[in-house]
């Protein structure tokens, strides 16, 4: 088995690729209302994912302080749309005004309040490239299962925190999802234990 990392490689990995004033005024509101963000490397690993498929459409859940949104706009091609679903309204209206900003105009956005498992119940099918999920986690499974309605073929579905030590229902929750992307033949998936763990999977319908 490989060596895992030292504490200070560690912290070099999720450090690598650096943040701007935008980013930190994002975090620094985060702290403010008490939420925990997703670190660096997080988002570095979401910018890339978003670069490497050209992505013009995606979905995120949890839309924070926007902390996660400018990671992903970052890797968007220029056209790109960013679809955010956060139950907070107070968490909105904050990620409103650090993505005006950072620059971002309000057509690049769309900031929707409201139950994650009910509104993309009213999304657009095979419309999505990408979508990053960073939620509830006892709507993990119905999201996953809304997930393969919404995404293009060759899409990227993304779940966050499934390595975090939580409650009993919530680790089932992450269990059940995990096992149920793991073996389903239509996804290509991977593992990272980056930030507090990640699953990725790349959607490749027969």
């Amino acid at each position: 088995m490989t060596q895992a990392p030292s504490s200070g490689e560690w912290l070099h990995s999720q450090t690598f690729i650096p943040e701007d004033t935008h980013l930190s005024n994002a975090r620094e509101k985060s702290n403010e209302l008490g939420l925990n963000p997703i670190g660096q490397g997080v988002g570095a690993l979401l910018k890339f994912l978003a670069s490497t498929i050209d992505a013009s459409n995606v979905v995120e859940i949890g839309t924070g302080t926007g902390v996660s949104g400018l990671w992903l706009f970052r890797g968007m091609n220029s056209a790109g749309v960013l679809t955010s679903i956060d139950s907070d309204q107070e968490r909105q209206r904050a990620a409103k005004e650090i993505f005006s900003g950072a620059g971002i105009a309000t057509n690049k956005i769309r900031l929707i309040a409201g139950r994650a498992i009910e509104v993309v119940g009213k999304l657009t099918d095979n419309a999505y490239d990408l979508m990053f999920i960073n939620g509830d986690k006892l709507e993990f499974e119905t999201l996953f299962e809304q997930s393969l309605r919404l995404l293009r073929p060759g899409g990227l579905l993304v779940f966050h925190n499934v390595l975090s030590d939580s409650n009993a229902a919530d680790n089932e929750a992450v269990r059940i999802v995990s096992e149920k992307i793991k073996d389903d033949s239509r996804l290509v998936s991977v593992m990272i234990p980056s930030g507090s763990g990640m699953i990725a999977a790349s959607y490749r319908p027969h």
